[in-house]
């Protein structure tokens, strides 16, 4: 195939390497308010390869050093990689999904809208979230749990 992705959480370690044996390769960093992103992962039991998100404030230093990382691939890859904001996907799908796609020399097409009603199979922890349309619900979930987020909240400080 011409074209795969691979949406694993880890592979922001590897943009150098990806960079190297892949040089035209596109690189999508996809952001989320780091609170969200946090307990996102950590209320989903992953298979394997994610030990990070077991515990609360784990999860938010692994993010800080992702975030740490990703300025550094900015600095000394410039344009490899473009950074998308969850929050900006849900308020203008439209514009992400064009801006997403002349990054990656592709083609708008209607379906990129509507990606809900592919048939193909998902087999990711987002199986079923692709299903169906984008939601605000999900943007502040989290702020159900807030006053549970202390630990967390005291890591991710530098990046709040």
């Amino acid at each position: 195939s011409p074209f795969f992705i691979d949406k694993m959480p880890n592979n922001f370690r590897h943009i150098g390497l990806i960079r190297l044996i892949l040089p035209n390769a596109k690189i999508i960093d996809a952001r989320r308010h780091p609170i969200a992103c946090c307990f996102s992962g950590f209320k989903q039991l992953f298979a394997e390869g994610q030990e990070f998100t077991y515990n609360i404030a784990d999860a938010g230093q692994y993010y800080r050093d992702y975030v740490e990382l990703m300025d550094h691939w900015d600095r000394v890859l410039p344009e490899f990689v473009l950074q998308v904001h969850h929050e900006d996907v849900v308020v203008d799908l439209e514009k992400e999904v064009r801006r997403m796609l002349d990054f990656c020399g592709l083609p708008f097409e209607d379906a990129c809208l509507e990606f809900y009603k592919s048939a193909r199979p998902v087999n990711t922890a987002s199986a079923e979230q692709v299903r169906e349309p984008i939601y605000r619900s999900a943007v502040e979930f989290w702020r159900h749990y807030e006053g549970h987020l202390d630990s967390l909240c005291e890591v991710l400080e530098p990046v709040l």
